[in-house]
């Protein structure tokens, strides 16, 4: 066996096997392969016929260099209304990277392959599932949700439904970009009604859900504004299709807004820092506007002002892909690949490395410098 970057070392161990999650692991390391690679067959269930894949891991939570290894272990094997999937590219989104800091609690399994969105072709399907699946080139979405294992490994074994049709044109790189980025966007814009006619202000309008946001807005009618950071990121909103970018680091924002819209403000905002926004908000939305919020990190137990909010009649709504209504999920699912069809979601790829480098990708996205999606090779 071969440990990929050499970031972590990895010490002899025994091969467990997980009968719920359909795939093996070992405890706490793993036995180094032979010269000339692993026996056929050695230590592995029968079903699965000696089979090793590459993936990437973690046991225990910590910096990415010091906790990520890379390596082989057995193959998935599909489950009733499952589907496996050879996958060519997973995306790296920040929620992995809390994750395995621990940001979001402890661990639930002692190996955990991370990431949750990428894509590539279905091989296998399990019992109750259309055989002709089989060679459908797919995206994925909570591929590590509630799950042990996610994409960030040369295969996957999930629920049918969470593997997507690619439309032809789009690309695996790009196809690995839709999950959390784009299904997150699509629930800020549409949860509260159809916006065609409609002002909606997307904050943060170059990160990886805004710059979805803008897409999905513009698709669906809207005029659409933008904040930014910056002078780079006011043109990837703008290539986004937004109508107006107001940068906040120069301008004020609820000034600029009710300038730009004629004093009326706006009706829905799509919010990547609530309670650093709070304020701006207020100044910004009309009457009856909506808020959809799907991140706070300026303020992560902010003080709501109840009151000029109620004043308002102002909707608040919290938006966490994993725990989404199902019908919400179909239905993003259903709009992302026809905006996909159409030729009007474009995502802009801020890095890409291989998968013996997965903590550097890690690092990329934890950094907060990268202005795009980051994702890993896997094929």
């Amino acid at each position: 066996m071969r440990v990929g970057s050499g970031r972590a070392g990895n010490p002899g161990g025994l091969r467990g096997f997980c009968p719920g999650c359909m795939i093996g692991f070992p405890f706490p390391g793993f036995i180094e392969n032979p010269p000339g690679g692993p026996r056929p067959g050695a230590g592995f269930p029968e079903q699965y016929g000696g089979a090793l894949i590459r993936a990437g891991w973690y046991e225990k939570q910590g910096p990415a260099g010091e906790v990520i290894r890379v390596g082989e272990m057995d193959a998935p094997e599909p489950g009733a209304g499952e589907v496996r999937i050879r996958l060519a590219v997973s995306g790296v989104n920040p929620s992995d990277a809390k994750n395995r800091l621990g940001a979001r609690g402890p661990m639930k399994f002692p190996r955990v392959v991370p990431h949750s969105d990428g894509a590539g072709e279905i091989d296998r399907v399990g019992p109750d599932v259309d055989p002709a699946r089989v060679g459908e080139r797919v995206w994925v979405f909570n591929g590590q949700w509630d799950r042990p294992f996610g994409t960030a490994a040369e295969f996957i074994a999930l629920p049918a439904g969470q593997a997507v049709r690619l439309p032809e044109g789009v690309t695996d790189v790009e196809g690995a970009c839709v999950g959390i980025p784009g299904m997150t966007a699509h629930r800020c814009v549409f949860a509260d009604g159809p916006v065609q006619e409609k002002i909606v202000l997307v904050t943060g309008g170059a990160g990886t859900v805004g710059h979805c946001a803008v897409q999905l807005a513009k698709w669906g009618g809207a005029s659409v504004l933008a904040t930014v950071s910056s002078d780079e990121k006011a043109e990837r909103a703008r290539g986004a299709g937004a109508d107006h970018v107001v940068n906040y680091r120069t301008e004020n924002v609820a000034e600029r807004v009710r300038e730009v819209t004629g004093g009326e403000g706006v009706d829905r905002i799509v919010e990547v820092d609530f309670g650093g926004n709070i304020q701006a908000s207020l100044g910004a939305l009309k009457n009856n506007g909506a808020i959809a919020t799907y991140a706070s990190m300026g303020e992560m137990e902010p003080k709501l002002p109840f009151y000029p909010f109620m004043f308002l009649n102002t909707v608040v709504r919290q938006v966490f892909l994993y725990t989404m209504p199902e019908e919400a999920k179909r239905q993003a699912c259903e709009d992302l690949v026809r905006v996909m069809e159409a030729g009007k979601l474009t995502f802009p790829i801020a890095a890409e490395f291989p998968l013996a480098d997965l903590a550097a990708a890690h690092e990329a996205v934890e950094g907060g410098q990268a202005v795009g999606n980051v994702v890993v090779g896997i094929g």
